[in-house]
């Protein structure tokens, strides 16, 4: 193990632990049950000097977590350089962060945080509720630039009650509120920060500063000395990005990294001996979803859509992908609050594929252009092309770079099919949204998810979600073709390495290098 040790991190739309086999040229024994749910304990000793080398796949376009869009900014820049009121723990838990506490009011109207008296930016300075206020003011704002604006959206107003006490008061009840406070739209800026500085730059409060960005390369944090909470235990974390699975394959053999998160199901052979490697499996939110324009085109038919659902073996996707994934019927995955196992509606059918395409009008068949981000191998589409043909539908499939697909699909909405890993967790909300890009608009659904953020309990407000998840799954409003796990191969003296939900966010927190005797 290098002096340098290091860590491979899963991007966010990465075809995380699943692989081809075609790809790799060695496989585990069971790759589809390979890794296992626990580590190591941090050794007695460790080395607070240790570098840590991270292979992730996309890059961030920029780093202005306040304004561009991409889970693959979460996943670096939460928890590590910038903190909100909330986070969120491995199993997707609701944590204090910035505030240490809060209460809520009997009516569920009121919250109120108290932040820590001891944080600070990375310039120096205290962070106050003054900060807090404005920071929340610019995510509720008209015209917010946030991506996660629509999780405020119940708020009524911002206020402070003292230098460390932050009030919020929202319009109504909302379920969501706390958990949209973990991420984005939670997190604190200094007051009157210049988001347009932050496309390179950062002025947050982790325990992990922005050291360096070398684009189409690497982007480097050192620790925060003067971090006001547990400091990291190690001094540097570099993250490269390589697309190649074999390479990063080779590099964890070799020791240029000592951590291999996303790793490849069917390349996990070299990394058998327990005496030297740890092969970790994790859950994930990741929905790889099959979107379908709902609201222009063919996939407008509801026919169409779910003659295209009928006709893929997802099962058999999942075995072709190396097994590390699990099936999912709908855009609730299991560990989100109202899930509900809908894999039955639309399931494999070709004959039934082929009879709604005939009522749909295409009994000469029908052509398709399937939109897909270069990050994942190019056998998906090929996959998914065989499965559709069989049914009459010529499937083409274009390879393009993910800033492509941001502009065409997720903007302009200018697609027939795409496919993504949707990674967020409880995201139900984007089919309660028909400005979002599926362009899937139904009422009841936009109801029943308005009440379930309204709702008095947990068990109303899940109820509700099972409501509307079932009626977006009977409405054919995108194929949720898998959930991912992940795989993450570990070097023995390496602990502390995220496992669960590591798409999202991967918080450094805890590792740790044992140090050379």
């Amino acid at each position: 193990m290098r002096r340098t040790t290091a860590l491979r991190l899963a991007a966010t739309a990465v075809l995380a632990g699943l692989a081809v086999t075609a790809c790799g040229t060695g496989s585990a024994d069971d790759p589809a049950n390979a890794g296992q749910t626990s580590q190591a304990a941090e050794p007695a000793a460790i080395d607070t000097g240790a570098t840590v080398d991270v292979r992730l796949v996309l890059e961030p376009t920029s780093l202005d977590i306040a304004s561009t869009a991409g889970a693959a900014l979460d996943q670096i820049l939460l928890d590590n350089i910038y903190q909100g009121l909330l986070t969120r723990d491995e199993n997707n838990k609701i944590e204090p962060s910035l505030a240490t506490a809060y209460d809520t009011s009997p009516d569920g109207l009121t919250y109120t945080f108290r932040l820590a008296k001891s944080a600070t930016f990375h310039d120096g300075t205290k962070v106050t509720a003054a900060d807090a206020v404005w920071s929340l003011q610019q995510v509720t704002a008209k015209g917010s630039k946030n991506p996660d604006a629509a999780a405020l959206a119940s708020v009524k107003s911002v206020s402070a009650s003292d230098d460390h006490t932050v009030v919020v008061t929202l319009k109504h009840r909302d379920t969501g509120f706390t958990w949209g406070l973990t991420g984005r739209a939670g997190v604190v800026f200094k007051k009157g920060t210049d988001f347009s500085s932050l496309a390179g730059n950062e002025n947050g409060t982790g325990p992990f500063e922005l050291s360096g960005w070398k684009r189409g390369s690497s982007i480097t944090f050192v620790r925060n000395d003067a971090y006001w909470g547990k400091k990291a235990k190690v001094a540097k974390v570099v993250f490269h990005y390589i697309k190649d699975d074999n390479a990063a394959g080779n590099a964890q053999q070799t020791g240029q990294t000592d951590i291999e998160t996303a790793a490849d199901a069917t390349l996990l052979q070299p990394f058998s001996d327990k005496s030297k490697y740890t092969v970790l499996r994790g859950d994930t939110t990741d929905k790889f979803t099959l979107a379908f324009n709902n609201a222009s085109g063919p996939t407008k038919d509801v026919r169409v859509r779910r003659a295209i659902r009928r006709a893929i073996d997802n099962a058999g996707l999942i075995k072709a992908l190396g097994g590390a994934a699990k099936p999912v019927g709908g855009p609730v995955p299991a560990t989100d609050p109202g899930y509900e196992d809908l894999t039955a509606i639309d399931a494999y059918d070709p004959a039934g594929a082929k009879k709604l395409l005939r009522q749909a009008g295409y009994r000469s068949g029908l052509k398709l252009t399937l939109q897909i981000p270069n990050i994942y191998p190019a056998e998906i589409g090929d996959y998914l092309a065989s499965e559709l043909k069989r049914v009459g539908i010529q499937l083409t499939v274009r390879q393009v770079e993910f800033q492509t697909w941001l502009d065409s699909v997720y903007t302009k909405h200018d697609y027939q099919l795409s496919l993504v890993d949707h990674a967020e967790a409880r995201d139900l909300n984007n089919f309660a949204n028909p400005a979002y890009y599926f362009g899937y608009d139904n009422a009841n659904v936009q109801k029943w998810y308005a009440a379930a953020r309204t709702a008095s309990s947990d068990a109303e407000r899940d109820a509700l979600l099972k409501k509307a998840a079932r009626q977006v799954s009977e409405d054919a409003a995108a194929d949720w073709l898998f959930v991912n796990q992940t795989l993450t191969v570990v070097h023995s003296g390496v602990t502390g390495v995220p496992r669960n939900f590591t798409s999202n966010r991967y918080d450094l927190a805890d590792l740790a290098v044992a140090k050379k005797k």
